[in-house]
């Protein structure tokens, strides 16, 4: 009995001896950083992917030299089965543990998609589809029925979709992406509104956004759109016509060749600011948060007319009265003759 003892106190002894053993090892080759080439590596999981077929991708990645520890942490853990689908980055200094985790909470590598100010919905849905990440789905036929479901009051798209990065995991869709431009959009309207100025020329929230469409076509200054917006309010109150050209190469759609004319001027459509008073029936882009301020809080002044400088800086010469904008006009375009034949002479 007694050397029964003595024999099962030492297998106990050896039992133990080879768990330490096996944890220390498991635990070392868990906190071991993996072999990633260069900065990151991406790894996809595809949904319903085993456990076995993942951990054999990571030795054929070169990633792990051997699955064996790594399965019988996930085993003693139970994390086979809390293993997510996706687009994941593994970054330089990842371990197998720190992997796991991002496996098992769902970490993805998430994509991005900046949505510029100034663009037009088609330009919108191009840019959508050029980026690799994004599930295509939808076509410019598809806009109505878009716009249907985002229960949306209006049936064109311009100027819904708020300028800004936007991140998201691969694969998802361009309705999706939409969605969200759609939503923050509305957010920041709808706060905007709420601190809008007690007196101005737009009546809703939808006419700011298509002042705020002319105001961001107008100018790419920040520090100018206040003022931009303060000539566009004045000119309302005072019946006069936006007279802007960007109205007008809207209103002339994908056939405008860069060239505008004294002939497009005079061509009346519901978006030519000069044939028409008010505002167009519709935004001509997408505005950004600092144009929408801007027309809700106009600069007080007397200016009702403007013209570029032609100084290369994006600024504009302001004026009160025709006279003066005349002069204004005639110095750019002083400006514009001595930079073409600057060009012509190089």
């Amino acid at each position: 009995m007694k050397r029964l003892l003595q024999a099962a106190a030492v297998l106990t002894v050896v039992a133990i001896a080879g768990a330490l053993v096996l944890n220390y090892q498991v635990n070392s080759f868990m906190n071991t950083p993996l072999d990633v080439a260069g900065n990151s590596a991406s790894f996809e999981i595809p949904a319903g992917a085993s456990f076995t077929s993942i951990s054999t991708k990571l030795i054929e990645r070169e990633l792990i030299d051997s699955d064996r520890w790594l399965r019988i942490y996930v085993r003693w853990h139970g994390l086979a089965g809390a293993i997510q689908a996706g687009d994941y980055l593994i970054e330089s200094g990842a371990t197998p543990e720190s992997l796991l985790h991002q496996f098992t909470s769902g970490a993805v590598h998430l994509y991005a998609f900046t949505l510029i100010e100034g663009w037009s919905y088609r330009e919108v849905l191009q840019a959508l589809h050029a980026n690799e990440a994004v599930k295509v789905t939808m076509t410019d036929e598809d806009w109505p029925a878009l716009l249907d479901s985002l229960g949306a009051e209006v049936t064109h798209p311009e100027g819904l979709f708020l300028p800004e990065t936007y991140r998201f995991p691969r694969n998802t869709t361009d309705r999706e992406l939409l969605r969200q431009a759609y939503t923050l959009m509305e957010s920041v309207l709808a706060e905007e509104w709420a601190r809008r100025q007690e007196v101005l020329q737009v009546h809703s929230p939808y006419e700011v956004l298509v002042l705020a469409s002319i105001v961001e076509k107008e100018t790419a200054r920040v520090d100018e759109r206040p003022r931009i917006a303060g000539v566009f309010s004045r000119r309302l109150d005072k019946r006069m016509r936006l007279q802007t050209d960007p109205t007008v190469i809207y209103g002339i759609g994908p056939a405008f060749d860069g060239n505008l004319t004294r002939k497009n001027m005079k061509t009346d459509t519901p978006y030519n600011t000069y044939t028409r008073h008010g505002l167009p029936p519709t935004p001509i882009a997408m505005p950004g948060r600092a144009a929408i301020n801007a027309v809700l809080h106009p600069e007080a002044g007397e200016e009702l007319y403007f013209v570029a400088t032609g100084l290369g800086d994006g600024s504009h010469q302001f004026s009160s009265t025709k006279a003066e904008h005349d002069i204004a006009v005639a110095e750019y375009l002083v400006r514009l003759r001595k930079k073409r034949l600057s060009r012509n002479l190089n």
